[in-house]
């Protein structure tokens, strides 16, 4: 069994936004580099390049989890790679999983933007004044949350997520909510 309870989380607010397109699709960054999060800490360039490689070695990928839990997996990440401004994310939430269309439907309201990285210190060095400098981190998970312990790390953009919502004729969640409430009340009066 994977114990997840030394896992640190650093919250980003991308600021150019999480963007959705395809209804599913999901990219931002879910670390900007040289940005203090709101303990302090400021993630130094290249802290994920050893991880990344590590977990492309032995055929791993991050997962993406609902607001860190590891008992929810909502989607898929298809590209986690540093660029020069950080750690950018690109993948796609699945729809068959309850808590992946909740988050279609709350990332389209504008209700849920954030991302935050799961995450073991390799190596870092304290800040005067408090934070620390986080030069090698063991990348685990980047979850969509509500709360990004940096603002910054959100999703970067949004596109028409309807068509992801709709099911059958009716077209909407809430049609198949009235069709399921109409099969319990006619099972119910057996």
């Amino acid at each position: 069994m994977t114990d997840y309870s030394g896992l640190e989380h650093k919250f980003h607010r991308p600021e150019a936004g999480l963007t959705v397109t395809d209804g599913t699709t999901i990219a931002g960054y879910a670390s900007l580099f040289g940005r203090p999060d709101q303990g302090g800490d400021v993630v130094l360039p290249g802290a994920y390049v050893a991880s990344l490689g590590a977990l492309r070695a032995r055929g791993g990928k991050v997962r993406m989890l609902w607001q860190h839990d590891p008992a929810q997996p909502i989607g898929v990440w298809d590209e986690v790679s540093e660029d020069a401004r950080g750690l950018f994310v690109k993948g796609r939430l699945l729809t068959d999983v309850m808590r992946g269309r909740e988050a279609v439907a709350l990332i389209g309201a504008g209700a849920l933007d954030g991302l935050s990285i799961g995450y073991r210190t390799v190596k870092a060095q304290a800040i005067a004044g408090g934070g620390r400098r986080l030069s090698v981190l063991d990348l685990w998970e980047v979850s969509l949350v509500t709360f990004p312990m940096l603002s910054d790390a959100r999703v970067a953009a949004k596109a028409d997520i309807a068509p992801a919502m709709a099911m059958g004729e009716g077209g909407s969640m809430a049609a198949l909510a009235q069709a399921l409430e109409a099969a319990r009340a006619a099972l119910a009066a057996r």
